[in-house]
């Protein structure tokens, strides 16, 4: 079975049965037992109806090439970075995150939650899956077990606010049938909170809307429920709940930049001078923010692997991305959402203001949100632009794709890792001025292939 189209920039991902099935799953789990050389590795699922067949093949197969596999049974995401740090182990995640039902995959972490990436080692992992497909591993088949970390999580989790301020706040959450459903229940409860859960049942086939609350779309339920209710915050989850998108009092989503922002003054506060991780598709209002209230700001490209290496770098003691992952120091380099809500529920309940009143002083320029071109050779396009502009003297970075910066404005192209697809993200002072620069710079990108 060809294997290239499920091992993506961070994970493998793809259609069940015919792209990823319990076969593949087998091999990965000797290539990632081989990779590793660890004595035990660590799985956990989600919700969706393939997880159980795919991982006990992935299991099989670790422990046919000699690893100790103990099962963590059904999880969100960010549970599985904090098990593969507090038990210092390599992890295996089975989950399509916000992708629709007929997709499964695989997230590999290494012990302590480090990432595993093209760049770290999934490309080598991949050549040895090719290879325990052609021959499956036959060694003598090494222990399963299975634990339970959950009340250890919580914990963990808990430790990331002083539980004696949170007030009795209102909360609806939309978790989309996904394991936000799991977890949400378990970190809330004892807490001084009112929680109605929207779509709490575990249902991998997603009878709802799909678990991709970047999608503007899958808002619409829960912002439907705040404007009839007198709750204080939405909050939407993805499919595998390591993603949070936070909807405020009046129903208006709040965006992962002003998150980032809201979250980076709460940090600051218990850390003064820390250093604070953006991406580089985050408004300009995240670096100002963290200035004003005196972190250092530390621009990054887009895509986990690269923030968590940065923040081992920096040692940055949070870090955010516009799609809604946000990474903390102590938790072990991972992202997680349900930490970032507890986080933002802590400040709300401290400040004792509305959602919208925090986020109102953040929310300083006009943002096109992510517009994709389908382009031949999106690197070829990229460096055909970025010619064309230098030959203007523009100033240019090439950080990841191309940035250019023209103080009332800038923009970013960057190629996707796994489409012809090109990228851009603009951002301005004015409504009028945002949507006459995304013509500027989509008339660019037609020019230059």
């Amino acid at each position: 079975m060809e294997t290239s189209a499920i091992f993506k920039a961070y994970d493998v991902r793809g259609t069940y049965p015919d792209e990823l099935n319990e076969d593949v799953a087998r091999a990965v789990g000797s290539a990632f037992a081989t990779f590793t050389n660890a004595p035990v590795i660590l799985m956990a699922r989600d919700m969706r109806p393939s997880g159980p067949s795919l991982s006990e093949a992935f299991s099989h197969g670790a422990r046919s090439s000699g690893a100790t596999v103990i099962d963590l049974g059904l999880a969100s995401t960010d549970f599985i970075y904090f098990a593969a740090g507090y038990l210092n182990a390599p992890a295996a995640m089975f989950t399509a995150s916000h992708n629709p039902a007929g997709y499964n995959g695989i997230k590999l972490c290494l012990a302590g939650a480090k990432p595993v990436g093209v760049e770290s080692g999934l490309v080598e992992i991949e050549d040895l899956t090719k290879k325990f497909l052609v021959k499956p591993a036959n060694g003598s088949m090494a222990p399963l077990e299975h634990r339970d970390l959950m009340d250890e999580w919580v914990r963990h989790v808990h430790s990331f606010v002083d539980l004696s301020a949170l007030g009795p706040l209102r909360i609806i959450a939309d978790t989309a049938n996904g394991m936000g459903g799991f977890v949400v229940p378990k970190v809330f409860a004892g807490l001084p909170f009112s929680v109605e859960i929207l779509y709490e049942e575990l249902d991998g086939t997603f009878p709802n809307h799909p678990a991709d609350p970047l999608n503007p779309a899958n808002l619409v339920d829960l912002q439907q429920r705040m404007r009839e209710s007198d709750a204080d915050v939405g909050l939407a989850f993805d499919g595998d709940a390591d993603r949070v998108f936070l909807v405020d009092e009046r129903g208006e989503p709040v965006n992962g930049s002003l998150t980032t922002a809201l979250v980076a003054q709460s940090v600051l506060q218990k850390n003064p001078g820390a250093t604070i991780l953006y991406n580089l598709i985050c408004s300009k209002a995240v670096p100002e923010v963290i200035l004003e209230n005196g972190g250092v700001p530390v621009r990054t490209r887009v895509g986990h692997s690269f923030i968590k290496q940065v923040m081992a770098e920096t040692n940055a003691v949070f870090g955010g991305e516009h799609s809604g992952h946000y990474y903390f120091r102590d938790n072990y380099r991972a992202d997680s959402g349900i930490i970032t809500a507890l986080i933002v529920l802590e400040l709300m309940s401290t400040s004792r203001r509305p959602l919208s009143e925090l986020v109102a002083p953040l929310a300083r320029y006009v943002a096109s949100g992510e517009i994709n071109s389908v382009v031949d050779d999106p690197h070829a396009t990229v460096t055909v632009m970025t010619k064309m502009l230098q030959e203007t003297g523009v100033k240019v970075d090439d950080l990841d794709g191309l940035s250019a910066d023209y103080g009332e404005w800038w923009f970013n192209v960057r190629p996707s890792n796994t489409e012809p697809l090109l990228r851009l993200n603009v951002e301005a002072a004015s409504d009028e001025l945002c949507r006459e620069r995304v013509r500027e710079v989509l008339d660019m990108i037609k020019g230059a292939q």
